[in-house]
């Protein structure tokens, strides 16, 4: 219906009114600045290239900070991002990668149609901490799509439900009870930043108690390799210490060519 607006005269009597702009005048259209379009930043893809599987399995015998150290400690996500479920949790699995818009999680959805069994979502939410972008009922419908677990970089609710599942991981930035809108836009399977690293669809995501790792799934084989020799190497090394038996000498040759004295007879400068 039609409104009219009142005007007052100077003497204050009222005149005729005037009728409001119709709605078909350009300045009462909404703005399509906001219209969402295909294509970037509301897209997806359903094939990626995944790690044998065969390799895969040979990486559970290491945890994170063995993985870390062979990729020189630069493969790390975030401390913030820490295991929100049980203590006993991993994951281990090809990337799915999820990009939403802060405070969205409609793509999160979609994500779980594309998934295949074995797969960590990682969901780049910005580091919102504005709404969770996982709940129980996602978390549920992704167990029953044998999603491996869900990394988020943001926040996650209904943790007591989701932690009642018993067998799926969760790592989370924190908490929150406010729950995600469902409009878009995001992508699913392109590349996303998670807890400052970047992950692209396919990489292989490891998580425990410590924290994250990104392995760039054209070095796996590479990764896992080293990881295998090492492994030799420190479980002797690990067992000598165990033992008591260790020598901090190496500590000392580096203060020595640092020219720091290290003994209690060595002269010291007292520089001011």
């Amino acid at each position: 219906m039609e409104t009219a607006t009142l005007i007052l005269d100077p003497a204050g009597q009222t005149t005729s009114p005037t009728p409001a702009p119709p709605r078909t005048h350009p300045g009462s259209a909404k703005p399509r600045s906001a219209e969402m379009h295909p294509g970037p930043g509301f897209r997806m893809r359903f094939d990626i290239e995944r790690p044998d599987r065969a390799l895969i399995r040979r990486f559970s015998r290491f945890d994170t900070p063995s993985i870390s150290d062979q990729l020189n400690r630069m493969f790390t996500m975030s401390a913030a991002i820490q295991l929100q479920t049980h203590a006993n949790h991993r994951i281990l699995g090809p990337a799915l990668t999820v990009k939403v818009f802060p405070g969205d999680n409609l793509m999160v959805h979609k994500a779980l149609d594309i998934a295949q069994p074995g797969d960590v979502m990682v969901v780049d939410a910005s580091a919102s901490s504005l709404t969770a972008v996982l709940g129980d009922l996602v978390s549920t419908k992704a167990r029953h799509r044998g999603i491996a677990g869900v990394v988020i970089d943001g926040l996650v609710r209904d943790l007591p439900a989701i932690k009642a599942l018993g067998d799926f991981p969760v790592f989370a930035r924190g908490v929150t009870p406010i729950g995600p809108l469902h409009r878009g836009p995001g992508e699913v399977n392109f590349p996303i930043s998670a807890g400052n690293i970047v992950v692209n669809p396919g990489d292989l995501i490891a998580g425990d108690l410590n924290g994250v790792v990104v392995i760039p799934r054209d070095v796996v084989p590479t990764i896992l390799q080293r990881l295998e020799i090492r492994d030799a190497i420190d479980s002797e090394y690990h067992g000598a210490v165990a033992r008591g038996e260790f020598s901090n000498a190496w500590v000392d040759d580096i203060l020595e060519a640092a020219g720091v004295p290290f003994r209690p007879s060595d002269p010291i400068t007292d520089v001011r």
